[in-house]
Order: C-alpha cells, then sequence, then structure tokens
C-alpha cells in the first residue's frame, strides 16, 4: 500500500497581517498532483486541518475543492484528523456520511476505537486530546499527555490485535522532537512530552503538530511537517510530504517529496547598501523575508527602501543599531552626542547635504535644554 503523509496545512493561516491563502492553494495543488503521478492508496493527514476553530469562508472552500480532487476525481480515500487548531465537533460534521465517499473524518475523540479497513491495513486516528478530555471520555485517571496518549494507545493495540498492519496517526508532541516558533504550545512545563516508544509496534506512526519533518525513537515514527513554512524560525527547514510504501509484512520505506513554494521564506542580513545592491540580481527577491540591518546609523525609511527592491519585506530588524544605543554612557553629554548624530544622519538623507553650523548649534542648544529639565 502507498501511502501519502501530510500534516499541519493551517488553511486560513495568516502571517504578518498576510493572507497566505494563494500560497496553500499552490502548494495543495502540487500534493494533488502527487497524488495522481505517484499512484497514492491513500492521503493522511494528520491535524491542524484549519488555523483555526472556526475558519473563514475561503480557507473551508480550499478544503472542499482538494478533497473533492483528491476523493471524488482520483478516487483516492483521505483521512483527516482533528489537531490542536482545528473546532473537533466542527471539522468532524456529517463524517458518518462522509465516509462512504472515501472521507473519513475523526474530529472529537472516540470513547471506542474504529479502525478504518483499507485492503489488508488498519487505521486508527486519534484526535488531539488533553489529558481533561480523556479522563472525561474514558474515565479513566491521566495526569499528562504521556499517559493519555499510552492509554489511548494500548486500547488501539487491543482492538488490532498482533498481527494485523496497523497505522496510527496522532497529534502530539513527541518527547526530544524540534519544535518551531509557529507552533501552538499543547501545554507548559513539559507536561505535554509523550514518550516515542508507545508508537514503536505500529507499522508507522503518522503524526502531526510539529512544523519541520523529523523522526523520533525509530524511522517509521514520524512527523511530516508543515507543507509551507509558518514563520521564519522555519527558513531553513525543507518541506515536503512523507510517502510510505507498506509491504506485504507491513514493514514501512519511506521517501520525502519536496515541495516548491509560490514565496520561500527567508532571512537576510546586511547594511542597507549592500542588500539593495544584490536585490537586483537576486531570484528570490519577492520571497516573503525577515531582513536584519546591519546599519549602526539612523536611516530614513528603511522598509520603503528595502521594499522598492524586495516587494515582500514583512518584518525589519535593527540589532546594530541597538547594539550601538547599548554602549552609549547614560549621561548629559554622551546621550546628547549620540542624538545629535542621529538629526545628522537624519538631515543629510532628507536634504542630500549636512546641516550647517548654525543649524547644529541650535539643535544642539534645544538638545542640552532638554537634557536640563530631564536630569
Amino acid at each position: 500500500m502507498r501511502i501519502l503523509h501530510t500534516s499541519d496545512w493551517h488553511l486560513g493561516r495568516q502571517f504578518h497581517n498576510l493572507s497566505l491563502l494563494d500560497d496553500q492553494r499552490h502548494i495543495l495543488d502540487q500534493i494533488v498532483a502527487i497524488v495522481r503521478n505517484r499512484k497514492v492508496d491513500v492521503v493522511l493527514v494528520a491535524g491542524d486541518i484549519y488555523d483555526r476553530s472556526v475558519p473563514p469562508a475561503g480557507a473551508v472552500e480550499l478544503l472542499d475543492d482538494i478533497i473533492h480532487r483528491i476523493c471524488a476525481e482520483l478516487k483516492v480515500p483521505m483521512i483527516l484528523l482533528a489537531g490542536n487548531h482545528d473546532g473537533p465537533r466542527r471539522l468532524g460534521f456529517a463524517a458518518r456520511q462522509l465516509a462512504g465517499a472515501g472521507l473519513h473524518v475523526a474530529g472529537p475523540l472516540w470513547s471506542v476505537p474504529r479502525p478504518i479497513l483499507l485492503g489488508e491495513v488498519a487505521f486508527y486516528p486519534i484526535p488531539y486530546a488533553d489529558p481533561a478530555t480523556v479522563r472525561e471520555v474514558h474515565g479513566v485517571e491521566v495526569t499528562d499527555h504521556d499517559s493519555a496518549l499510552a492509554y489511548l494507545l494500548s486500547r488501539v493495540r487491543q482492538d488490532n490485535g498482533p498481527t494485523r498492519p496497523c497505522v496510527v496517526l496522532a497529534h502530539c508532541f513527541l518527547d526530544g522532537s524540534e519544535p518551531s516558533e509557529s507552533e501552538r504550545p499543547l501545554s507548559l512545563g513539559g507536561a505535554d512530552a509523550v514518550s516515542p516508544e508507545h508508537f514503536r509496534n505500529f507499522s508507522y506512526a503518522a503524526l502531526g503538530h510539529l512544523h519541520g519533518p523529523q523522526w523520533r525513537g525509530a524511522e517509521h515514527i514520524r512527523y511530516s511537517g508543515s507543507p509551507l513554512k509558518y514563520s521564519f524560525s522555519e527558513a531553513r527547514q525543507r518541506k515536503s510530504v512523507t510517502l510510505v510504501e507498506l509491504n506485504a509484512d507491513g514493514k514501512a520505506a519511506i521517501e520525502l517529496i519536496p515541495l516548491t513554494p509560490r514565496h520561500d521564506m527567508r532571512c537576510l542580513e546586511g547594511s542597507l547598501t549592500e542588500l539593495l545592491a544584490a536585490g537586483g540580481n537576486d531570484p528570490g527577491k519577492e520571497d516573503y523575508l525577515l531582513v536584519r540591518l546591519t546599519d549602526r546609523h539612523a536611516i530614513l525609511d528603511p522598509m520603503g527602501k528595502l521594499r522598492a527592491v524586495y516587494p515582500n519585506v514583512l518584518h525589519l530588524e535593527r540589532p546594530g543599531l541597538m547594539a550601538g544605543t547599548e554602549r552609549v554612557q547614560v549621561n548629559r553629554d554622551r546621550l546628547k552626542q549620540g542624538e545629535l548624530a542621529m538629526f545628522e544622519d537624519f538631515f543629510a538623507q532628507v536634504t542630500g547635504d549636512p546641516p550647517s553650523e548654525e543649524q547644529r548649534r541650535v539643535v544642539a542648544d534645544v538638545l542640552d535644554s532638554l537634557h536640563r529639565e530631564e536630569f
């Protein structure tokens, strides 16, 4: 059986107040093409289908289109799992009826495990559930995410038996994994960490929640990662989907298929002059960018100047300027001198000429007067 594992679509997400819906449509078109070209037997989406529990209309329309193309046009079944960003009851609406069309949605946590049987393989989706939910639904005393998921997986093993190939889907944080800034923590103080050992005896564990592709404990216990970069902390990640080939014995062969974004997400660092000069030859100048300027002097409208060359600069940092400010002694003479230098830079950028001695003297007198009042 050929399985395509993906997760954390976060449909409807915004980044620095910019809608990513067109970027998401671009990347999901590639996933549909992979399903078709690689003759995939089932598609798994391991949670965080949407970015929030009540998604915008455009996100719902996009998901509807992708599901139709995969399930109706390509006749490939899909299994969708509710993650911590999803509204499980909304996501699970009409799930029993949709299953007949090849769309299997696991919304609220089940009280009894129900496998999805495709060929000789049993798929067990476990929607995201915190310990309080597991206690309420199952009446067992679990104190953290590790004990909660250990209990649910024990129920799956008991239901499946020792011989049938079994793929489990879950949305959780495995102990020792590498998180990204764009992930919402499941709990505080490390209580969300789950041992990878709970998943070892399954044919494959299709996990969601972490945005970087990775495995823990064994190669078949794996996060596919998000198909798009959702924070600048993910700038160096290589986004992909995971193709899993299960043989007759339930052993998994794994291949990562790279995805190409509409706009990459990168971090640039350098002086304003250097970056503007390099921008003309930068093939990725329309990428989503975080820029760190190393200039230590004041610059008039640096964002406007950068966006004239890099139209999608989303965030600007000035660590060089901050470092220089921190080294200034807080006393009247040094503080006045620093402010006067900033005025001179600003004046020169606006007028094209340095201030005259008379202009410098007027500003210095004003600064001196202000500092006398302040101190």
